[in-house]
């Protein structure tokens, strides 16, 4: 197996976000930004959709979901001017902190 860390992810989004403008008979990116984010929300939906179809069904195929999963959330990212940088912070804020605590706090209970 190659030795491939999270920044991957850092390198993907990059590589989205130089395709915002390109031509969309090029690149599937290009189509993507090019339709809104409405279309984009909504493939992200779908590939969440099949990515828990994967999952529950045990399908070897969760390998694949996954990645596009990932990858059409990084296009809305970018289409919704958030650097990955933004959720990696978000994310290390909530390190060591209890999933139950952290809702709590973010409805005022």
């Amino acid at each position: 197996m190659a030795d491939i860390d999270g920044s991957i992810l850092d390198r993907l989004f990059a590589v989205i976000a130089s395709r915002r403008g390109g031509d969309p008979e090029l690149s599937y990116t290009a189509k993507l930004f090019e339709k809104g984010t409405p279309r984009i929300a909504q493939k992200l939906g779908e590939e969440a959709v099949e990515t828990v179809i994967a999952a529950v069904k045990g399908d070897s195929g969760l390998v694949g979901e996954s990645a596009d999963l990932l990858y059409h959330l990084l296009v809305l990212w970018a289409d919704a001017g958030i650097a990955p940088s933004e959720v990696w912070l978000a994310l290390e804020a909530r390190m060591g902190t209890s999933g139950i605590a952290e809702k709590k706090s973010r409805r005022g209970n």
